[in-house]
């Protein structure tokens, strides 16, 4: 009897993944290992969460629970950070953001549907739409224009796709649309009847102005979160969404036969991290630090033309002149001084041959030893393919 096959549609690694095991297997090898691959703070969350998840614990069930007093607190916030009034209804929690964009786009859009994105970008959309049976329309922006879409470039998308989802600032450049950006492009999908999601993940890590929510121009979009990175929780998969009040019944559906309730555990823990806003803007601020060090460093090892990033906390740089193949680059990176880095190929399987992305959500001293690891080990790389 031949093996039976998978029968879902074929999607790519995470390559980043693939570093991660490269990293882990060094490390339990006792070597030393920088993590800058994954899009994840090094440091944990505030220390009152740790203490609310230690209470909790220490209170014994751990059933199946949604926090209304999480999702109270959550409407506070919005009304905070944007003077916005959302209701605690429309705030749906969820196991991570990605249950949220895998709700979203089961509840939103039929298999064969297009769905517009932008490149580069985050691989789960593209990777998770195909695995759906949903269709990218990868939208290329470059370096010239910021990494960032224009309202005319959705107005010229042909066919009109049913959804457009869109992050800022973005995964992996940074890049970030200012208000009238973006009430211009949320203008455009209404009149088009395009469904606009808005990831907002990285709100609140910007170095400037503040991010703008999709909310503020566009009620009815829908818009995704998480306590992962501003929040520093990302192995506690919890986010959020806000959804229109007449869809928050109908998509919370969906959350529930798929994934149940998010972690009991990290709902309490969430609720007492977002009032540490010292403590939030204080590893803002590392970062901040940190991209620019970062910046003038790889410029000093011929690493340059990098944008630097709005917000968020990554920067994707060019290596275009070291090698043709960011993979290969990435695994010698790792398996050679323990830099793990995420190849480019992950957020652009086009143009990503030729560039790597560094997460600078780590402490100051693993920047300057990343610095110091990578200055004595470029000047004898050479790419095993012609560049």
């Amino acid at each position: 009897m031949s093996e039976r096959q998978l029968r879902g549609p074929e999607i790519p690694p995470f390559y980043a993944g693939v570093i991660g095991r490269h990293g882990t297997a060094r490390a339990h090898s006792g070597l030393e290992l920088l993590s800058m691959h994954f899009g994840q703070p090094t440091a944990g969350p505030p220390a009152s969460a740790i203490a609310a998840a230690h209470k909790r614990l220490d209170q014994g069930s751990m059933g199946y629970y949604e926090s209304e007093a999480l999702r109270d607190r959550l409407s506070r916030h919005y009304d905070q950070a944007y003077s916005l009034e959302v209701a605690p209804e429309r705030i749906l929690l969820t196991a991570g953001a990605s249950a949220g964009l895998v709700a979203s786009f089961a509840a939103l859009f039929r298999p064969g549907d297009r769905v517009a994105l932008v490149t580069p970008g985050y691989p789960a959309y593209r990777n998770t739409l195909r695995a759906m049976g949903l269709i990218p329309a990868e939208m290329r922006c470059t370096v010239e224009q910021g990494f960032t879409p224009t309202p005319e470039m959705i107005a010229a998308l042909d066919p009109v796709p049913a959804g457009l989802v869109l992050a800022s600032p973005a995964n992996p450049t940074g890049a970030m649309l200012d208000s009238a950006a973006l009430a211009g492009i949320t203008a455009v999908c209404r009149e088009r009847g395009i469904q606009f999601i808005s990831d907002e993940i990285y709100h609140g890590i910007t170095f400037g102005k503040r991010a703008a929510s999709a909310l503020e121009s566009d009620p009815e979009a829908i818009v995704i979160n998480s306590f992962s990175k501003l929040y520093r929780m990302p192995g506690w998969r919890l986010g959020w969404m806000v959804a229109p009040s007449k869809w928050a019944s109908d998509i919370s559906a969906y959350l529930i036969n798929m994934f149940l309730t998010p972690p009991t555990l990290a709902q309490f823990a969430a609720l007492a991290a977002m009032d540490e806003t010292q403590d939030l803007q204080r590893w803002v601020e590392i970062y901040r630090r940190n991209r620019d060090r970062l910046i003038h460093g790889l410029a000093e090892l011929g690493i340059d033309g990098i944008s630097p990033p709005d917000g968020a906390f990554y920067l994707y740089a060019d290596i275009g002149h070291l090698s043709s193949d960011s993979l290969a680059f990435c695994i010698r990176a790792v398996d050679e001084i323990g830099v793990a880095l995420a190849p480019g190929i992950d957020f652009d399987p086009e143009n990503g041959h030729r560039f790597i992305r560094f997460s600078f959500a780590v402490s100051p001293e693993e920047i300057e030893r990343a610095l110091e690891l990578l200055a004595a080990w470029l000047p004898n790389y050479r790419d095993e393919i012609q560049v």
